[in-house]
């Protein structure tokens, strides 16, 4: 019972088990169980994830950048979040995503990488973090070194830090000034933190850059009015906000959207010639 209770809750068997016998459509009905509740470990913690945004948005508007350290799955969540935010917003060079093990990582598992104390460290000063920079540390199991190393010195040096884990009693809780804590519980496949874990993970960091990309002013109303025309179907989701803000036809709005290059200068253009 001792080793049970020294297990990240996340290391714990769940209620199913012999999943090798089950029918594909138990399967399924079982994993969106689990789902939910990943949902519902997020939705506990509203008042904490609106807080994080509140100070992080601080530092943000006044230059500071948002790093995301984690090793694994939660290297690939943090880096997958940060690249999406100079599409959808237009900001690059605010949100950076670091994995243990660097970039080659990011599809195939380095060796050890997680268990350097010293590499998150190293990671972030080779980006020139400061004291006006974010950093949000994620671990499912609270104790991936590469994170709680980073955790530790960035705090130490004024940085703003963030803890995002399943597991209390994780050591990143107590390194970071903030510990977002979903409290998922054990795995559908014992151990296997890419599910449960990770969607809370998912939501999380979909809440925060969200929620600091609305407040550095990127959403006008509920419109991205600075996301990156990369290709055709940007082109026409841009071309239908503009024509839905201005009450215009496609084609005009089309047009006013191609000679401004952004949403936002389109609406902002035609609304000055009054």
């Amino acid at each position: 019972m001792a080793m049970k209770d020294a297990l990240s809750p996340t290391e714990r068997a769940g209620r199913w088990d012999r999943l090798e016998y089950m029918s594909p459509q138990e399967i399924a009905q079982a994993m969106s169980v689990c789902d939910r509740e990943a949902v519902e470990a997020v939705e506990r913690l509203t008042g904490e994830i609106g807080k994080v945004i509140g100070v992080a948005l601080d530092r943000v508007t006044q230059g500071g950048r948002v790093f995301y350290l984690g090793a694994g799955t939660s290297g690939r969540l943090g880096i997958l979040d940060a690249s999406e935010i100079p599409p959808t917003f237009g900001v690059s060079g605010r949100f950076i995503g670091l994995i243990a093990g660097g970039d080659g990582a990011i599809r195939q598992a380095v060796e050890g990488a997680e268990d350097d104390v010293e590499g998150g460290i190293r990671d972030l000063r080779s980006h020139g973090a400061t004291a006006h920079d974010v950093v949000v540390g994620i671990a499912a199991s609270g104790r991936t070194p590469y994170v709680v190393g980073a955790l530790q010195w960035a705090r130490k040096e004024g940085m703003l830090t963030v803890a995002i884990t399943s597991n209390p009693q994780g050591a990143v809780v107590g390194a970071a000034e903030h510990a977002l804590v979903a409290e998922t519980g054990p795995e559908f496949v014992t151990g296997s933190t890419r599910l449960k874990a990770g969607t809370a993970q998912k939501l999380i960091l979909n809440q925060i850059s969200t929620g600091i990309m609305i407040g550095s002013g990127h959403v006008q109303g509920n419109r991205m009015v600075d996301m990156q025309l990369a290709n055709a179907k940007l082109v026409e989701r841009g071309s239908r906000m503009v024509a839905d803000a201005l009450d215009l036809p496609m084609d005009r709005a089309r047009q006013l959207l191609t000679e401004a290059g952004s949403v936002r200068k389109a609406i902002d253009t035609f609304a000055s010639r009054g």
